[in-house]
Parts: structure tokens; C-alpha cells; sequence
């Protein structure tokens, strides 16, 4: 299992991944993202930047990097970058399918990206991934899983991906949406001749979304690997936007807002990775300081008071613009 790699890991920030959403792309739906990239936002000018990124990362200890296919580039960003640096060895790599890129590099499109759980669309974007990442992938995760998606009934896919983890892949899902427990406890019970099909879940969790919870501490318990994405809310739990009880406890610690959002996640026992979606090395630099944010119970009582209904949270999420 490649992520027995970070679990062996001796660097506080082995629980803290780099996820290249933010910078595989010119538009995503992060707030403050205006001012976080800089207004040239060509291929070039985007694939230094997730390069320069991607070397702090690694520089200050992290060891998992999460692309997908629809992040834009991200999956020949992460290559590139791999490819240049030859000897290191000691990363995992994730990425997803299931969502295509439809943007087209512009940051007003339509439709960013369209999904697709079916098998035909696993095999040709299992294709794409290879080409680029090749055996550097560890990790192939289901994008986006939510209780009615077909990925979790269909036996010609299940047996695809069981074909692939009997090769070395390690199969696993992500999910989105209200019903983000509902989905893992379905994904739970999925599997292939009476073996689990999953290896890791990759779920929303942050102070103002933490409906996952028990269900992903019942995946944990189960076996897997948990990976926590938008720790940030996308950015609500960041600088200005931050709510005020957060903004109180950063003071108190003498860190940023990000830093203890990140924080409070690494407490839950059962969050294996915890992603940074940084588009800044500043941005990084500061999320990666969650490590050694140490709260008190008074404290994390505090921010726990800012979850809201996953509902409202969703519809806040599913209103906010691509930049």
C-alpha cells in the first residue's frame, strides 16, 4: 500500500498533501483566487507555477500530490515536474477520473467539466492518465461519488478496477455533496469475489462541513486510507473570509486562519492525509504550519461550533463563481 510510505515517514508534515486543483486550471471556484494567480494564466505561466509549488512542497517534507483529470493540466504538470526530477523516489501520487476537463483554458466557459461514471469513460481516461503519469500513479480514485452514482452498482466497471488493483493500482473514490456519508458506507460495501474493492476515500471535511465524520472514522476503522479535501471550504475558512471564532483561536496560536483550520482536521484519528490546495508558495507555506498547531479542547470545541447544516453549506458551494 503506498501510503504506508507517509505512515513511515518521520516529517510532521507527512500527513499534509499538496492537491494541484487550484493551479492545473485558469478558473476554479476559490475565493481570493483573482489575486493568488497572476494575470498571465497561460499554460506556461501555470505550469511554473505549479512547478515552483510542487518544489516547496517537496522541500518542506510533503509526499502526496493529488491531480485528476479534470483539474486541467495538472496530471502533465505533476508529470513534467516528476519527469525533471528523476531521483526522487519517495512521493505518491493520486489522481481521479471521472469528471472531463471541458474548458478549454478559459475561465468563463459554460461548463468546466462534465461527469461520467460509466466504463467506457474509466478506460479512456485510465488511457490519458497512463500516458502522462505512467507507474509514478499509485492511486486511481473515483471523482466525486455520491449515493445514486453508477460507479457504485456497476459490476463491468468494479471488475476493471479489480483488474487494475490486482496489477499494483490502488482503487479508491472520492466523494461530494450533503449525502457524503451516505455514499462511503454504500462504497464500504462494494466489492470483487468478496474482497473490498476500495483502498483510500477522499471527502470533504472542514469546520463548517463535518457530516463525513462518522462515516469516514467507519472507513478507517474499515481499512482506509482517508484523504481530506477543502479544508479550506474554498477559502471561506481563509484570511478575511475567515468566521470570527476562527479568526480568535488564529490569534491565540499566533498562526493563520489556514493553519488552524488544517489543524483541527489533524486531530480526527482517522484523517490520513489532509490536503493543501495552496496556489501560492506563501499560501503553502502557511497551511503546512497546521503540523505544529497544537489546540486546546476549549479551543476546538470553539471552532467545532461553526458546522453548519451540510445542505446549506453545499448550496453555499454550488453558488460560488469560477474565477
Amino acid at each position: 500500500m503506498p501510503f504506508a510510505r507517509l505512515s513511515s515517514a518521520t516529517t510532521p508534515t507527512c500527513h499534509l498533501g499538496l492537491g494541484l486543483a487550484a493551479v492545473g486550471r485558469p478558473g476554479y471556484i476559490n475565493l481570493g483566487r483573482e489575486r493568488d494567480l497572476p494575470a498571465d494564466r497561460s499554460v506556461g505561466a501555470l505550469r511554473a507555477r505549479t512547478h515552483e509549488l510542487l518544489d516547496a512542497a517537496y522541500a518542506q517534507g510533503v509526499r502526496y500530490f493529488d491531480v485528476a483529470r479534470s483539474y486541467g493540466r495538472s496530471e502533465e504538470f505533476l508529470a513534467d515536474w516528476l519527469n525533471a526530477r528523476s531521483e526522487i523516489e519517495d512521493v505518491v501520487v493520486g489522481s481521479k477520473w471521472g469528471y472531463t476537463y471541458t474548458a478549454g483554458w478559459s475561465t468563463d466557459a459554460e461548463r468546466h467539466e462534465v461527469k461520467d461514471h460509466s466504463a467506457e469513460t474509466y478506460e479512456r481516461q485510465r488511457a490519458e492518465t497512463a500516458e502522462l503519469l505512467g507507474d509514478r500513479l499509485d492511486l486511481y480514485q473515483i471523482h466525486s461519488v455520491t449515493p445514486d452514482s453508477p460507479a457504485l452498482t456497476d459490476k463491468e466497471l468494479h471488475a476493471k478496477l479489480a483488474e487494475a488493483a490486482a496489477r499494483g493500482l490502488s482503487i479508491g473514490f472520492s466523494t461530494s455533496g450533503p449525502a457524503q456519508a451516505d455514499a462511503i458506507r454504500a462504497a464500504l460495501a462494494v466489492t470483487v469475489d468478496g474482497e473490498p474493492l476500495f483502498r483510500t476515500v477522499q471527502s470533504t471535511f472542514n469546520a463548517l462541513e463535518t457530516s463525513a465524520g462518522p462515516a469516514l472514522a467507519e472507513a478507517h476503522d474499515a481499512g482506509l486510507t482517508v484523504i481530506v479535501k477543502e479544508g479550506m471550504a474554498n477559502g471561506r475558512l481563509a484570511g478575511p473570509q475567515a468566521p470570527d471564532a476562527l479568526k480568535a483561536v488564529a490569534e491565540e496560536t499566533s498562526l493563520g486562519c489556514d493553519a488552524v483550520a488544517l489543524a483541527l482536521i489533524l486531530r480526527e484519528p482517522w484523517a490520513g492525509v489532509v490536503l493543501s490546495g495552496a496556489a501560492t508558495t506563501g499560501q503553502l507555506a502557511s497551511n503546512l504550519h497546521a503540523a505544529v498547531v497544537d489546540l486546546d479542547e476549549d479551543q476546538a470545541a470553539r471552532l467545532a461550533a461553526l458546522a453548519e447544516d451540510p445542505r446549506a453549506y453545499w448550496e453555499r458551494r454550488g453558488s460560488l463563481p469560477w474565477h
